[in-house]
């Protein structure tokens, strides 16, 4: 979901700043419920798991200490008073938008598309309109899978609006089942590229942590002790400028939000361009100092597909802004 991040694996939530709903005080007479079950019972219209990702997301604050960050298996204690802040309403049925599609091979059970950096796969809390989902319901008709919810139909995984490449689509619900399987079995090949500040010294390595919300800032992600078990295996294909910056691979074994970012800013080489994890040298380039966005790109996909069973891959060239980051990187 970079997202290099998988259809199941925690999505970005975006909450608008409305009043928030205020639970009544917590009285002795109230069992020590979890939180997320005693918030469900006080607001019978969100869900249960529906109130576990506004918590997730940190849109539930307790009155009385605002900074603390809540978990959904806090114990709720007499006196307490917690906000929540609900989502945005977006509409569940998108609308269809003539937007222009990459579109790297298709047939009745799925289509491959190159995204290019700055598109939105689905329509959420402020991008309701203009998303990858609205062009593949214009291209697509009636033909795509139902099984990922209506707010995102066909979408077996997603990358993030900033970071360009290759995603596969579903038209039907077992050719979904299918690719969903094989990501959830980590069979799925991933390989993206990606420019980073500092000199990668090993060839090749492995970088593991655990992933989950930031336990300081809910609106990042973060290695943490309990969050999802997270693999990316690099390989270093250039090193620019005397150590300024590298060139490397990224192949992922798992795929979780923002996945390549926080390994490679916790490994000391942050992306460049990348305006959340970035952390930028003072002898930066300007034209790396002010690259738009995150110098990351989706360039290979494989996958079987669910029909035939035959093995097929993908690939994307580097998008024109970083062959251009490239080329200046190289003339250094």
């Amino acid at each position: 979901m970079d997202t290099e991040s998988d259809f199941d694996d925690d999505q970005d939530i975006v909450y608008t700043m409305s009043t928030p709903l205020v639970t009544p005080k917590v009285t002795s007479d109230t069992p020590k419920l979890r939180l997320d079950k005693f918030l469900a019972e006080t607001f019978p219209q969100f869900s249960r798991s529906q109130v576990a990702r506004m918590i997730e997301a940190d849109a539930v604050r307790l009155q009385s200490d605002r900074t603390r960050v809540l978990s959904s298996d806090d114990k709720v204690k007499e006196g307490d008073i917690y906000e929540l802040t609900p989502p945005e309403a977006v509409s569940a049925n998108p609308e269809p938008e003539d937007i222009p599609l990459d579109i790297l091979y298709e047939d009745d059970d799925l289509l491959v598309v190159n995204k290019p950096a700055g598109l939105v796969v689905h329509p959420g809390a402020g991008n309701p309109r203009g998303t990858l989902v609205n062009a593949l319901l214009a291209h697509c008709k009636d033909s795509l899978s139902g099984i990922g919810g209506v707010k995102r139909p066909g979408i077996v995984h997603r990358i993030d609006k900033d970071t360009s490449g290759i995603l596969v689509v579903a038209k039907n619900d077992f050719t979904h089942r299918h690719l969903s399987e094989q990501f959830a079995e980590h069979t799925i090949e991933r390989i993206y590229q990606a420019f980073v500040w500092g000199y990668i010294q090993k060839t090749t390595g492995i970088i593991t942590g655990d992933i989950g919300r930031s336990q300081t800032n809910r609106q990042k992600m973060a290695i943490v002790p309990h969050g999802k078990k997270a693999v990316t295996h690099y390989e270093r294909i250039a090193v620019f400028g005397n150590g300024i910056a590298s060139h490397i691979q990224c192949i992922l074994e798992t795929g979780r939000t923002h996945q390549i970012r926080v390994h490679m800013a916790s490994n000391g080489h942050s992306l460049i361009g990348d305006p959340v994890y970035g952390v930028i040298p003072k002898t930066a380039p300007d034209f790396a100092k002010y690259f738009p966005r995150q110098a990351l790109h989706a360039g290979f996909l494989g996958f079987i597909h669910p029909t035939t069973g035959e093995h097929m891959s993908f690939e994307a060239p580097l998008p024109d802004d970083m062959q251009e980051l490239q080329d200046n990187l190289t003339a250094l």
